[in-house]
């Protein structure tokens, strides 16, 4: 039973009702629908709680995909009271987490539209994050792509997702930026996010709703990670 990704449609929902479908022989537990975005695409998973009826708090470390990417595992921290199959519970976000994530995740788009260059690979942290560019000459300068970030940010663009097929994205490769992480196909479509008038790319992660949010931003540092490899640090400010 696949389960319903609520963080899809509204990356905004804090909490949600749910049903435990199974626990796993390492303890992690299956839900039949959840707010807790699981690790992937350089977004790591959601940190938080399972609340049972009788008030009991299960705190949850992140949450992976199971093996058939179909069905979200919510990780407990060592040691928790494990919930029984056909339980309820709320499953509630660590909110604290979880937005500085969706602010420096809708950042890193807006860096690929500062620095249009192929995407070797990228990772988001508690508040910052970075892209690796694959970039044939060097003289990158911290302080003018941070200007160049800020003008983007303060155009308050919408952040809008839709749905493409399969079939669509590959008629459009140009949509992909990334190069080490390709979109998730297989099964018929694929979600789009769109900065309007900024950037459309495929990305399976949770977004703030207008660069508004997304606040101050600082290029921290631009590495040299080979010849045409260069690798550029943000962090909220």
């Amino acid at each position: 039973m696949p389960t319903d990704m609520l963080f899809r449609s509204d990356a905004y929902l804090q909490s949600c009702d749910a049903t435990v479908v199974a626990v796993n022989d390492r303890g992690g537990v299956i839900l039949d629908r959840t707010v807790f975005y699981p690790t992937g695409g350089g977004q790591p998973g959601d940190k938080g709680a399972l609340v049972t009826a009788s008030g009991t708090e299960i705190p949850i470390e992140t949450a992976v995909y199971g093996e058939d990417k179909g069905t979200i595992v919510h990780v407990p921290a060592a040691g928790s009271a494990l919930p029984t199959p056909g339980e309820k519970v709320t499953a509630r976000l660590d909110w604290s987490v979880r937005m500085p994530r969706m602010r420096i995740h809708t950042a890193l788009h807006l860096l690929t539209t500062v620095l249009p260059y192929p995407v070797t690979g990228g990772s988001i942290g508690d508040g910052e994050g970075r892209l690796d560019f694959d970039i044939p000459d060097g003289g990158l300068d911290k302080d003018d792509i941070a200007a160049k970030l800020a003008e983007k940010i303060a155009q308050n663009a919408d952040i809008r997702e839709r749905w493409i097929t399969d079939e669509e994205l590959e008629a459009n490769p140009g949509l992909v930026k990334t190069m080490s992480v390709k979109p998730p196909m297989g099964t018929g479509r694929v979600r789009l996010v769109e900065i309007v008038g900024l950037d459309l790319q495929p990305c399976g992660g949770t977004h703030v709703r207008n660069t508004a949010e997304i606040g101050g931003v600082a290029v921290t540092n631009i590495e040299k990670k080979g010849k045409q490899n260069r690798r550029v640090r943000i962090a909220l400010v």
